[in-house]
């Protein structure tokens, strides 16, 4: 069993089911610090986030082309050495 957080300690931000539903309004406060992992019969089942945390995993993130196109390097001509035909392999599709 978890102990219950007290305003001064330090807890690990996991709760069992019945302890989170009974310190509901304790769960949501502890959040700004960390997510807190809800246990289901000692199983990770589910996570409460901040506002903050969440909106940060919402936020749409660059794709690929964005990222590239972006990129300090976008336009910079690279020099490759030439490609030797016999050190290429065969491949049937």
């Amino acid at each position: 069993m978890v102990m219950a957080q007290t305003a001064k300690s330090k807890r690990k931000p996991e709760w069992q089911l019945q302890e989170a539903k009974a310190s509901f309004s304790e769960v949501i406060k502890a959040t700004v610090a960390q997510p807190q992992t809800i246990t289901v019969h000692g199983k990770e089942t589910a996570v409460i986030l901040s506002i903050e945390e969440y909106k940060k995993l919402k936020t749409p993130r660059q794709t690929l082309f964005e990222l590239f196109q972006n990129s300090p390097m976008y336009g910079v001509e690279l020099e490759l050495p030439p490609r030797n035909p016999e050190e290429m392999r065969e491949v049937s599709l």
